[in-house]
């Protein structure tokens, strides 16, 4: 896992840039619309994405195409699932707990 990952999606705009292209390739300025952002502070931050490996970018004619690349969010998802195994035993022996203090 990349503390990169992590920084670039810790800032709220970026994370909802991410929540925008889940559903499919935008534009920069398609993106700075529907954030209500100035399209220099779109590119900026798709510029971090971008960096840190979470969006890649297709040129077509004068426009730039922004697309989430699916490896860096696995990865994420293979990290956080260790917590989740953690969490779930605990959820497990408290459930377990719970059953003995009833009987």
């Amino acid at each position: 896992m990349n503390a990169t990952t992590f920084s670039a999606l810790a800032e709220p705009t970026r994370l909802n840039i991410v929540e925008l292209l889940r559903s499919g390739p935008l534009t920069v300025g398609e993106i700075a619309d529907r954030l209500g952002l100035g399209q220099p502070q779109a590119s900026k931050h798709l510029r971090v994405l971008s960096e840190a490996g979470l969006v890649e970018v297709q040129p077509v004619a004068n426009r730039r195409i922004y697309k989430l690349r699916a490896q860096p969010l696995i990865e994420l998802d293979e990290w956080l699932e260790s917590f989740r195994r953690v969490w779930d035993e605990r959820f497990d022996r408290l459930d377990d707990y719970l059953r003995d203090l009833q009987k």
